[in-house]
């Protein structure tokens, strides 16, 4: 089986959709399924072009045996939507030309992440030439999300966009979906197609917990062994409330409590700010890590806090950062409603749960973890169990194979 895997976003990019999907295609290529990927020249989250690749339209490299196709986009730090769909419409005109010229002539599959929603225009267009078999893969309900958030407002784009996501399930051989909300949503409104539930998962080989907290990053960081470390590791961004954190992090008079945000996003430096005005210094900024820091930076800490923003729309969402903390034996303080809520806090038992953006309640959590450290271990415990039982990345590739074979022999 060929199977052509169409993507923004790819390492060495850091971030969910890169490490899920270069994890997928390394498990499928191991498989003896032959993987290759069209994606941009590297450049997120900071919206910068990687040096090596820097003056390069086209760019072809080999990532263990997977073969990777990298080609040009636009990339501006302006956050306006005019750059932003220059953004992506640039990486719909370039990924479909390498598709087409570049890259070989058959292939079974031919597989679209989105977002960005409008990739799938290219993936189709090179499924059909390819007579491949078009898979479109939803991590997030676009344009469904950018409504809600009030990132796009415009209603005519909004109706152009809905239009466009429509015509891409129709024209799907498979549609898969992160989470099982996700997969509820697009089945509900088009029962006729094929819907498989594709979930983010974790490798429980890469990520090995230690009972000893007091590592060399927290040494050179100047925590202290005693110190309970709360992290939050991931994007500043708009969806996921941070300033929630920072209100808690005010309330917390226990000098051990330590709070970690690791990464980049539009939100940082108003966070920061936030940081600024409260005078929290029990509040820590560090910018993002390679994949191969991880292990030793979450080996450090106590605790996760895992939130996004009081929104219908995310009581379907899962974040991906929860898989990592559950492998490392990581307690959850989990600020998601909905199904992240029902899988990890009232069938995993892996953590407590707060209320979407309701700082008392967070406090609330923080505090019950400060008093009772033994319930750290037992989450901890919990969770790496529960993340083996149900997202085991080797499981979730194999029974995806599985599903390809299916899709192979139909007509």
């Amino acid at each position: 089986m060929k199977l052509l895997i169409v993507t923004q976003y790819f390492p060495p990019e850091i971030g969910a959709p890169q490490n899920r999907l270069f994890e997928l295609a390394v498990r499928l290529q191991n498989s003896g399924v032959d993987v290759t990927v069209i994606t941009a020249m590297p450049n997120y989250p900071q919206m910068v072009i990687h040096k090596e690749y820097v003056g390069k339209k086209y760019a072809f490299e080999k990532i263990g045996e997977i073969k990777v196709h990298r080609t040009s986009i636009y990339v501006s730090q302006n956050k306006s939507i005019i750059s932003r769909l220059r953004n992506y419409f640039s990486f719909v005109w370039s990924s479909y030309f390498t598709g087409s010229k570049k890259v070989d002539d058959k292939y079974d599959f031919v597989l679209c992440e989105s977002p960005p929603l409008f990739l799938g225009i290219s993936a189709y267009k090179i499924a059909k030439k390819k007579k491949a078999k078009f898979i479109f893969n939803v991590s997030d309900l676009w344009p469904e999300s950018a409504e809600k958030m009030e990132i796009v407002t415009n209603k005519f784009f909004l109706k152009l966009a809905t239009k466009l996501e429509e015509f891409l399930y129709k024209k799907s051989d498979l549609i898969t979906g992160q989470t099982q909300g996700i997969v509820a949503n697009i089945q509900t409104r088009f029962p006729q197609k094929n819907v498989y539930w594709l979930p983010n998962g974790v490798d429980l080989n890469y990520f090995q917990p230690s009972k000893d907290k007091n590592t060399q990053w927290r040494k050179d960081n100047d925590f202290k062994s005693y110190d309970v470390l709360f992290f939050y590791g991931g994007i500043l961004g708009y969806a996921q409330g941070l300033e929630t954190i920072l209100h808690a992090a005010h309330k917390i008079s226990n000098h051990k409590a330590k709070f970690i945000f690791m990464g980049s996003g539009p939100e940082k430096d108003k966070l920061i700010q936030i940081k600024n005005q409260l005078s929290l210094v029990n509040v820590f900024f560090f910018d993002a890590v390679s994949k191969a820091e991880m292990p030793e930076i979450l080996n450090s800490i106590d605790a996760a806090i895992i939130p996004l923003k009081k929104l219908d729309l995310f009581k379907g969402a899962i974040p991906s950062k929860i898989f990592e903390a559950l492998a490392m034996e990581i307690p959850l303080v989990l600020g998601v409603d909905g199904e992240a809520r029902e899988l990890f806090i009232e069938k995993g038992n892996c953590g407590l749960y707060f209320e979407p953006e309701n700082v008392q309640e967070l406090q609330e959590a923080i505090q019950k973890i400060l008093d009772e450290p033994q319930l750290m271990e037992t989450f901890g415990s919990n969770g790496r169990k529960f993340a083996d039982q149900h997202f085991n990345r080797n499981n979730i590739a194999n029974a995806f194979k599985v599903e390809l074979e299916k899709l192979n022999v139909t007509d």
